[in-house]
């Protein structure tokens, strides 16, 4: 096996669809939508160093390359938190390859800038600082903050971890390297050359991503915003089912889409 080589679970026949999760986690935390997505061939990634995935040195183009080398010429593509930074780097960079775009509770850049809303840069600071202490309890503290404002925020917690337990934890380099591009990366500049469908989903209540950053956002031609009133960071997990009414409703045009092509 190549040592770079990143876990990836193909389940299902249809329409090609990568599905990319967020830091301290696993692709395990999309199971709650595997029912849903019936009808497509989802590929369930484990970002490098992430569950069953191999870390890869280097920054988010590094890992956006070992993942273009193990996915399908041509899908959707979906990416929670800095997941969907890596997809819109995608997007961005691959559009021959990405045939839509869905980000979930994600932002071109993830910390507050002095024309940006986002996090404070001590919050991504404290982060990083801790994980040379205890990477399980800083994992634990950032899965708080992702439902932080949730009305179910105990059991969206509880969920989470559940999932997040069912692979091996995230190794801490790589827990490091995620934790930079959430500080460091910023695609603002090019996110405007995103032709591809966009979907946006947010969540009003969230912490991490503030709901300002959606006014701050360029509205693009293909581009279209599902704002979940009773949200946090993880609609997903909090509101499944208003989640994939959403989603599903938005793929059903994309795959008519790829198929009449």
């Amino acid at each position: 096996m190549n040592l770079q080589q990143l876990h990836i679970e193909s389940i299902g026949q249809g329409p090609d669809l990568v599905l990319l999760h967020g830091w301290g986690v696993n692709s395990a935390v999309f199971s709650p939508l595997t029912t849903a997505l019936a009808e497509y061939r989802v590929h369930f990634v484990d970002l490098p160093g992430f569950g069953y995935s191999q870390a890869v040195d280097g920054n988010i183009h590094n890992w956006l390359t070992a993942i273009m080398e193990q996915v399908p010429d041509k899908a959707i593509w979906t990416g929670w938190s800095l997941g969907g930074l890596v997809a819109m780097l995608a997007a961005a960079h691959y559009p021959e390859r990405v045939s839509a775009l869905c980000t979930i509770a994600s932002s071109p850049c993830f910390m507050a800038r002095e024309d940006w809303p986002g996090i404070p840069a001590d919050v991504l600071g404290l982060f990083a600082s801790q994980l040379t202490e205890d990477l399980d309890k800083t994992v634990e503290r950032f899965l708080a903050i992702q439902a932080m404002g949730s009305q179910t925020a105990k059991a969206d917690i509880k969920h989470l971890r559940e999932l997040v337990l069912a692979r091996p934890r995230a190794q801490a380099n790589a827990l490091a390297q995620g934790l930079d591009m959430l500080e460091t990366v910023d695609l603002r500049s090019q996110i405007t050359e995103i032709k591809q469908p966009w979907l946006r989903v947010w969540g009003k209540l969230d912490g991490l991503v503030p709901r300002r950053v959606i006014k701050a956002m360029p509205q693009l031609e293909h581009s279209q915003d599902l704002l979940m009133a009773k949200a946090s960071h993880a609609p997903f997990i909090s509101h499944t089912s208003e989640f994939i009414q959403g989603y599903q409703q938005w793929l059903t045009t994309q795959a008519k889409s790829v198929n009449a092509s």
